[in-house]
């Protein structure tokens, strides 16, 4: 007896479309706007007064990596209300793709030497590393969504194909 299977060719599913619509998503907009929330709070607060009794070359560092984290918080805020927008039905997603553009997800390391860091106050320093790793995940994800659509699957090998999505999802960038 033979089996006859049709492979249709269906609409490719972007896995980081389907991510973004999670609860996964949710957690993350939370924490990353927590993060700006504590991150605002710390710097017009403790963090201002604890700048004040630095040493001239770590206040100058204070001064830099508080603005570069300012900056990329902002720009995590901005990518993470674009996708709250395209979920809630406020943005398509090629509007939300044409506004991401002015958004700069770039990989930002410290400014600053390892011996000037470990004068800065211990809580910008927390902030810092938190910054970084929410925009290393909102990274990724942005990558899984604006990746280009896998090339057809092959008729002939389903696993190909399959193992060719699996390849494409974990591709280093």
């Amino acid at each position: 007896m033979k089996h006859s299977f049709s492979m249709k060719s269906e609409p490719t599913v972007s896995f980081g479309e389907k991510l973004v619509a999670s609860e996964q998503f949710q957690s993350l907009f939370r924490e990353g706007m927590d993060l700006v929330g504590a991150a605002a709070a710390y710097l017009d607060g403790d963090g201002r007064r604890e700048a004040q009794g630095l040493p001239r070359p770590a206040a100058l560092a204070y001064a830099v990596e508080s603005m570069r984290l300012t900056t990329r918080l902002m720009q995590i805020a901005s990518w993470l209300l674009l996708q709250r927008a395209v979920n809630e039905g406020e943005l398509t997603r090629a509007e939300a793709s044409g506004e991401k553009r002015r958004v700069r997800l770039a990989r930002q390391d410290a400014v600053a030497g390892e011996e000037v860091l470990t004068e800065l106050p211990k809580r910008l320093c927390e902030l810092v590393a938190a910054s970084l790793r929410v925009q290393a995940r909102i990274r990724k994800l942005d990558a899984l969504i604006h990746e280009r659509a896998p090339a057809p699957l092959a008729a002939s090998n389903p696993v190909a194909g399959q193992i060719a999505l699996l390849d494409a999802a974990f591709r280093p960038r």
